[in-house]
């Protein structure tokens, strides 16, 4: 019988987005079939990286990323990235791992960062075809010009954060004099930020994994939030918004929102699981928003909706990427 691959599954984190990460880590540890990997969740917060042993916290030694157990040094040969935002999404996790020579479960360093970073990702997959919504960036000292911001955009516009996730920081702006408080927001997020025209429609979020040998492309989910937009409370409180799965949409169009995944994951070198969010506007059109490189997992998160969807379960899913990552990687 082959050794057991030990798995260091990486949770928490350094961003808003932390509890969901847990949570997250938490489905996906119990989903693993302990047959085949040794799960060992490290929490990451700040630079510490620690492994609760039945309540004794043993630091994971980065030299040679491995953890000294009582019984001897354990040599972690894989890991499992589960951490939404910071360090896991902007691409600090991958550089040390590219660097160390460890196989992970996400997109690279480079997509990594690309993906994270909205303008970036919006001008890559624009390039490769995709519609995407007209947009202003402002940084950090930046002169303010609401007038000049509506005049290019309209009314309603989206502020957003240009690098975090989970909608933290992202208003809704219906008035001129409410464009410079979502700003201001938005930078406590990030220190560039993105308005955006809003285009409606009815938001869609596509779940795909693109292996080696072949293409796994669940099905689509529309999500119907009972506020304005789908934001953090909206997404991860029960009952705040309804989510379908298959989404109720033509051939088609659902034809067509598979090839764009399929084109927005390619043009951002994108591996491992990830979520493509659309807005399908009334006559049928995606408008691309976002890619998550490390959706969302916990109980209540779309992609796992989809894969049961699809009869696939958690453990299968990463068994997939698994071997795509770290078997045909070694």
């Amino acid at each position: 019988m082959p050794r057991k691959i030990n798995i260091a599954l990486f949770a928490g984190g350094n961003s808003s987005e932390r509890e969901v990460s847990l949570k997250s880590a938490a489905q996906v540890g119990a989903s693993l079939d302990r047959e085949k990997y040794n799960v060992f969740t490290i929490a990451v917060s700040g630079t510490n990286w620690s492994y609760d042993m039945d309540g004794c916290l043993v630091e994971v030694d980065k030299n040679d990323f491995s953890l000294p157990l009582p019984d001897g040094k354990t040599k972690l040969d894989y890991a499992l990235i589960m951490i939404h935002g910071t360090p896991g999404e902007d691409g600090m996790l991958q550089g040390y791992f590219e660097l160390i020579g460890v196989p992970y479960s996400s997109c690279d360093l480079v997509s990594t960062v690309l993906t994270f970073d909205k303008l970036a990702c919006k001008r890559a997959v624009g390039a490769a075809g995709l519609h995407i919504a007209d947009q202003v960036m402002i940084h950090q000292g930046d002169h303010i010009d609401p007038d000049d911001i509506v005049g290019k955009l309209g009314l309603p516009l989206f502020v957003k954060p240009n690098a975090s996730g989970s909608s933290f920081g992202v208003t809704k702006v219906t008035r001129k004099e409410d464009i410079i408080p979502a700003i201001e927001t938005a930078f406590r997020e990030s220190p560039a930020v993105m308005a955006e025209r809003f285009i409606g429609g009815r938001e869609i979020g596509c779940g795909i994994l693109l292996t080696r040998d072949n293409e796994y492309i669940l099905p689509v989910t529309e999500i119907r939030p009972k506020k304005e937009f789908f934001d953090y409370e909206a997404k991860y409180t029960p009952g705040m918004s309804e989510e379908i799965t298959p989404a109720e949409i033509g051939p088609e169009i659902l034809s067509e929102l598979n090839r764009m995944s399929r084109a927005a994951y390619k043009a951002c070198g994108c591996r491992g699981i990830v979520r493509i969010d659309f807005i399908l506007t009334d006559d049928g059109i995606p408008y691309f928003i976002e890619i998550n490189s490390i959706p969302g997992m916990s109980p209540g998160s779309i992609v796992p909706q989809q894969a049961a969807c699809a009869g696939y379960t958690l453990g299968e899913l990463f068994d997939i990427v698994i071997r795509d990552t770290y078997f045909e990687r070694k």
